[in-house]
C-alpha cells in the first residue's frame, strides 16, 4: 500500500501495530516519538506526571525541556518556578536548557534534536517548524507529554496530508516568509485545517533550511497540524555544515550522560551516514494518496503584510504603503534565525530607526545572537537604533518589554497577530517579512523597495477522495464493545466553541462534581439541550465541532452527561484530544452530519431524532435510517484508552502492570 511522507515517517514511530500493518491517514497509532520538548509549561506538566503515579522518565534521553517564554520576568516567584523545573529535570536525567539559551524550538534544531526523517513532539503549537528540516514535528497537550515521560509513548491520529507544489522561482526580495503570508491569506477558508501539509515540487530545491523553518512554523496559523519538507540536498548540507560546526564549538550544553563516545550524540557523523542510507525510504511514494494538492507558482508571490489582526487577510506590501507604525519586531521563532537578522542589517545599516518608532529585536538563540555579533550584524541594527531583547519569546506572546498598548499599531516578524496577542486588544498588529519590517521600521510606515511586479499568484487547489468501501476489519480489543447504538440529538451548529459546550465561568471552578459538570453541559449553546438528552444518547454536531479555548471539561461534562459519542462534520483537534484523553470517544463523518443538516434543519438547536444509529466498530460503518456511513478506523490503541477511561488511567495501568 503507497505512503506518503508523512505516513511512512509515522510507521516508523508506531508502536503496538499488528504485524503487517500499513498506517494511512485517519489510523489512531500509538507513537513513540524520538523527543518530547516543553518549555515553562513544564512547571505545569510536573504534577500530571505525578499525579498518574510515575516516578521516573521512561527514558529520560527522550526529554527535552528549555524555558523561553518568560525569561524578562526576574521576579523571585517565576526565578523559583524556573529552579524548581531544573531541579526536577535534571535530577531525572534529561536535557536542560535554561533561560537565555534561546526559543525552544530552535535548539531542537541547533542540537540536532529535530532530526531529518524523524517525529518529534512538543506541547506547543509551533512544533510545526521542525518540518522544515524534513523532521515530522507536531504538538501534543500537557497531559500527552507526561504520559510521554511516564511511558516513551502517546497516541496519535493521522491527518489527512495535503501536498502543496511549489513550482518557479522568488523574485529578488521575496522570501518564505512572504509564501506563508500569502498561504495563509489566500486559502483562508480551513483548506488545511488538522490537515499534515507536504511541501515539494522543483522549486523546493531554492528555499534554504532557514526559510523552510519559517514556512513550517506558520503551517500552525494556516491551520495544519504539522508542515514538512522533503529530506533533500539542502537538508543533507545544512546538516553536514552543522555537524562541522558543533564539533569546532564543543560541547556545551549537552547531557554529559548522552554523548556517543565523546561525539555529539545527536550531530555526528555516524547519525549522518544512516541518514544518508535511509534517504530513498524517506520518500513518499509516487501513487501516495494525498486528501488535496495545491499548485503555487513562486514567481508571482511578491513581498506582502497580513492584517490587521489576522493572518487570513493579506495584501502586497504597495497595497499598505503609508500605514504609519508606533513599533515593529524582529523577534520570536519563526523569524529570528541568522539570515532573518543578516536581511533585516542590511536594510538597515547605514539608516536610522524612524522618530516616534521602537524597533525591537531578539535573536532566536544565544547561538544565533553570537554569531550575528561577530560578524557584525547585531552591531547593525543596535547603530539603527534597535532595542535588542534576551533571545527568547516575549512581545510575539505578550511578555516583557515592548508589548502594543492601546491604540499602536505594529508591523512584525512574528508569526501570530491575533488581536490582543502582542498588547493591547484596541492595538493593530501587522505580519511581514524581517525585510519588510525593517524598512517600515526606518519609513515609520509600512513600506519596502520592492522593484518587481505586483502580478497575480498561480493558485490551483484539487481534491482527491479516497474509497473507503474496501477497508479491512477492525481487531478488536478484549472489552472494548464492538457495537454502540444511541439515539442521535443533533446540534446544527458548525464552529460550537467550548464555551458553547461548557461555559467559561465555571471552568476555574477546581471543586465542581462531574454532576455539576453535566448539569451545566451546552448551557451556553441550548438551555433546553440537557432536558431532552438521556443517558446513552449519540449527540451529531456540525463542523469543526469544539473549536475555541482548550478546557477538557467540555469534554467530560459530555462524557458525565452520558452522551455515548459525539459524531460531527468535523471536530477540533484539541478537543479530540482532551475528549479521547478521557476516554471520551470522538468520530468525523461529513456525508452523515450533511444528511442531517438538510433533513432536520429549522427544527430548534437541538434536535431529538428519534432514530437509533448504529456505529460498528468492527467496520468502521454507522448505519442510521438504512443508509451506511463509513468512518476512519477506531484501531486499538484507540480502543485501549477509551476502555481504560482515557490517557491518564491508561499510563497508571501501564506503570503498574510493568511494576508487576
Amino acid at each position: 500500500m503507497p505512503q506518503n511522507l508523512v505516513e511512512k515517517i509515522v510507521q516508523l514511530h508506531s508502536t503496538g501495530i499488528e504485524e503487517g500493518k500499513i498506517v494511512q491517514s485517519g489510523d489512531f497509532v500509538m507513537i513513540t516519538p524520538a523527543y518530547v520538548m516543553t518549555h515553562d509549561n513544564t512547571g505545569a506538566v510536573i504534577p500530571k506526571f505525578k499525579e498518574i503515579g510515575a516516578t521516573k522518565f521512561h527514558n529520560p534521553h527522550q526529554v527535552v525541556s528549555a524555558l523561553d517564554h518568560n525569561i524578562q520576568d526576574t521576579s523571585e516567584k517565576n526565578l523559583q518556578k524556573y529552579a524548581n523545573i531544573q531541579k526536577f529535570i535534571t535530577e531525572n536525567g534529561a536535557d536542560f536548557y535554561p533561560a537565555g539559551r534561546g526559543i525552544g524550538h530552535q535548539i531542537m534544531c541547533e542540537e540536532g534534536y529535530a532530526f531529518p526523517g524523524t517525529m518529534v513532539v512538543a506541547s506547543d503549537s509551533h512544533s510545526n517548524m521542525y518540518g522544515g528540516l524534513g523532521c515530522l514535528g507536531t504538538p501534543v497537550v500537557r497531559t500527552d507529554a507526561a504520559a510521554i515521560w511516564a511511558t516513551g509513548k502517546t497516541w496519535w491520529q493521522i491527518p489527512p496530508v495535503v501536498k502543496v507544489i511549489l513550482e518557479g522561482e522568488f523574485n529578488p526580495g521575496v522570501t518564505g516568509k512572504d509564501l506563508i503570508i500569502a498561504l495563509c491569506g489566500f486559502f483562508n477558508h480551513d483548506e488545511v485545517l488538522n490537515c499534515a501539509v507536504e511541501f515539494t515540487g522543483s522549486a523546493v530545491k531554492y528555499l534554504t533550511v532557514d526559510q523552510r523553518l519559517s514556512i513550517a512554523n506558520m503551517t500552525t496559523e494556516w491551520g495544519a497540524l504539522a508542515g514538512i519538507f522533503p529530506v533533500d540536498d539542502v537538508t543533507i548540507n545544512w546538516l553536514k555544515n552543522r555537524i562541522t560546526f558543533v564539533e569546532n564549538r564543543g560541547l556545551e550544553g549537552v547531557n554529559s550522560d548522552s554523548l556517543n563516545n565523546g561525539k555529539h550524540p545527536r550531530l555526528n557523523t555516524q547519525k549522518l551516514e544512516s541518514l544518508l542510507s535511509s534517504l530513498d525510504s524517506l520518500k513518499a511514494d509516487s501513487n501516495a494518496h494525498y486528501s488535496k494538492e495545491i499548485k503555487v507558482n513562486l514567481s508571482g508571490v511578491v513581498p506582502c503584510v497580513s492584517g490587521p489582526n489576522t493572518v487570513k487577510v493579506y495584501k502586497p506590501v504597495s497595497e499598505l504603503k503609508h500605514v504609519k507604525i508606533d513599533k515593529a519586531y524582529l523577534v520570536s521563532c519563526v523569524n529570528s534565525r541568522y539570515e532573518d537578522i543578516v536581511e533585516a542589517a542590511k536594510v538597515l545599516k547605514g539608516n536610522k530607526i524612524a522618530p516616534g518608532v521602537k524597533f525591537y529585536v531578539a535573536a532566536a538563540s544565544k547561538e544565533v545572537q553570537e554569531l550575528c555579533e561577530s560578524e557584525g550584524y547585531w552591531q547593525d541594527l543596535l547603530d539603527s537604533g534597535a532595542i535588542p531583547l534576551p533571545p527568547g519569546c516575549g512581545p510575539c506572546i505578550g511578555l516583557g518589554t515592548g508589548l502594543l498598548e492601546d491604540g499602536e499599531t505594529g508591523i512584525s516578524a512574528t508569526n501570530r497577530n491575533f488581536k490582543g496577542r502582542m498588547g493591547s486588544p484596541s492595538a493593530f498588529a501587522y505580519l511581514a517579512s524581517p525585510a519588510v519590517v525593517a524598512y517600515s521600521a526606518i519609513k515609520g510606515f509600512i513600506d519596502f523597495n520592492f522593484n518587481g511586479s505586483n502580478g497575480s499568484i498561480n493558485w490551483s487547489l484539487s481534491l482527491n477522495q479516497i474509497d473507503k468501501t474496501n477497508q479491512e476489519p477492525v481487531k478488536i480489543v478484549e472489552g472494548f464493545t464492538p457495537v454502540a447504538e444511541g439515539e442521535i440529538i443533533f446540534c446544527n451548529q458548525d464552529n460550537l466553541n467550548t464555551d458553547g459546550i461548557y461555559p467559561g465561568k465555571y471552568t476555574y471552578n477546581d471543586d465542581f462534581t462531574p454532576e455539576q459538570q453535566a448539569s451545566v453541559v451546552m448551557e451556553n449553546y441550548d438551555p433546553e439541550f440537557g432536558k431532552i438528552v438521556k443517558e446513552g444518547d449519540i449527540l451529531a454536531g456540525g463542523f469543526n465541532f469544539g473549536t475555541g479555548s482548550s478546557r477538557e471539561q467540555a469534554a467530560t461534562a459530555l462524557k458525565y452527561r452520558g452522551i455515548k459519542m459525539v459524531i460531527a462534520g468535523s471536530v477540533n483537534e484539541t478537543y479530540k484530544r482532551n475528549a479521547i484523553n478521557n476516554g471520551f470517544l470522538v468520530i468525523e463523518q461529513p456525508e452523515f452530519i450533511n444528511m442531517l443538516k438538510n433533513n432536520e434543519q429549522n427544527k430548534g438547536l437541538s434536535v431529538k431524532t428519534g432514530v437509533i444509529a448504529k456505529v460498528d466498530f468492527r467496520t468502521s460503518t454507522l448505519s442510521y435510517s438504512g443508509v451506511e456511513y463509513k468512518f476512519n478506523p477506531v484501531s486499538p490503541a484507540a480502543q485501549t484508552i477509551i476502555m481504560a477511561g482515557g490517557l491518564e488511567n491508561w499510563v497508571k495501568n501501564s506503570i503498574a502492570k510493568n511494576k508487576g
